[in-house]
């Protein structure tokens, strides 16, 4: 009897383990980048491609920095949410246009619509793994000081809007 307890333990064990990770969420990755000041960056822009874009330019400002591409099924879903939220002028939304053709990413934007003040082109995905990106779409709230105050995983859901960024903004903002 007693030779069937170990096994019958940690068989118990596993299926605990398992039970907790299926019940997590797997858009709560938390970032090591929250709280901390956005990694600095020099890119092209992607509508003038010898203008450049630096985070240092949006000091005193809050921000998004959304990561998009073109191939990005999951950043046409949230694309329309962001196109009203930069007509509301609430606040300013830049693009990381990551690992994409300039001419595709154009032709995305000018198909969709463009909410970005302006779209920056990370072709060969540096400025991504600096950032810590997991997968487009994210989007990063980043604070007047330059510190990222908030990552979105996936795409931004109207529900992510209203309930989390728009009033850590309004927060950021005060």
């Amino acid at each position: 009897m007693m030779r069937y307890m170990l096994p019958l333990g940690i068989f118990i064990v596993l299926v605990a383990f398992l039970a907790v990770g299926l019940n997590l969420n797997p858009r709560e990755v938390p970032s090591p980048l929250v709280g901390k000041p956005a990694p600095a960056f020099e890119l092209p822009q992607l509508h003038a491609p010898e203008a450049k874009f630096a985070p240092k330019d949006m000091q005193g400002k809050v921000w998004l920095l959304n990561v998009w591409a073109s191939w990005c099924v999951s950043c046409r879903q949230e694309h329309p949410i962001l196109v009203e939220l930069a007509k509301s002028g609430i606040v300013p939304i830049y693009g990381l246009n990551y690992k994409d053709p300039r001419d595709d990413a154009l032709k995305w934007l000018k198909q969709f619509g463009d909410p970005y003040v302006l779209s920056i082109a990370d072709v060969e995905g540096r400025v991504g793994i600096d950032y810590g990106v997991y997968g487009v779409p994210e989007t990063y709230v980043i604070d007047k000081a330059g510190v990222i105050r908030y990552k979105q995983i996936g795409p931004v859901t109207q529900d992510v809007l209203e309930k989390t960024i728009l009033p850590l903004v309004a927060e950021l903002n005060k």
